[in-house]
């Protein structure tokens, strides 16, 4: 993961003054905008540091909390090839989501090069592992699929799914499956090349 830790914070660097430039040139016009980071590794392998989430961060006006944490993100850890993904996306679904907000969009990027363990068994059992995380692929699916629950985080109309991740499972079933989904596969070791990082920019402005 490391190749794509380092490219992925080189990108989140210069996000928000990336993003504000496409906007422009497609002349529209973002109000507030607010980035939150989940980074994850493997419960199986260290589950007391695998999952590390920020709040959310103002842009551009807490930039620097915000780049502070990404400075601090490195690769570490391991075992089997797997890890903690789904875990992220489900912390990253139950952020705290503006609603009611005019044009509003809640947009979830997910960068990995690995599989996923399934969710649920005798890990939920472990130390540090967090509360609230669907026991099964199937919950999770229901959570991100909840249109209509006035206890749902994120708009139903709003969220968009972006995914980096590999031909493997779970990412080509949420793919096929889930809603408002864009999936562009990985591979293990290549990093974040400059054009995906273009692809994310484009999507974001492109649904305002």
């Amino acid at each position: 993961m490391q190749p794509i830790i380092q490219e992925v914070k080189e990108g989140a660097f210069s996000f928000h003054a990336r993003l504000a430039s496409t906007m422009h040139q497609r002349e529209k016009q973002v109000d507030q905008m607010r980035i939150r980071v989940v980074a994850f590794r493997d419960f199986m392998d260290s589950p007391q540091d695998a999952l590390h989430a920020s709040p959310f961060f103002k842009v551009p006006h807490e930039v620097h909390k915000f780049e502070k944490f990404v400075s601090s993100l490195s690769a570490g850890g391991g075992g089997d090839v797997p890890e903690s993904g789904l875990e992220a996306l489900s912390a990253a679904i139950d952020s705290d989501w503006q609603r009611n907000l005019t044009r509003q969009r809640h947009v979830i990027v997910m960068f990995t090069d690995a599989p996923a363990h399934p969710l649920g068994g005798s890990l939920r059992q472990s130390d540090g592992y967090p509360e609230g995380i669907p026991s099964s692929f199937e919950e999770l699916s229901e959570r991100w699929g909840a249109q209509g629950d006035p206890k749902a985080r994120m708009d139903e109309v709003a969220k968009r799914l972006i995914l980096f991740c590999p031909e493997a499972s779970p990412w080509e079933a949420i793919a096929e499956e889930w809603e408002n989904v864009l999936w562009f596969p990985s591979e293990a070791g290549l990093g974040l090349m400059d054009v995906e990082m273009n692809l994310v920019l484009d999507t974001i402005a492109s649904s305002v």
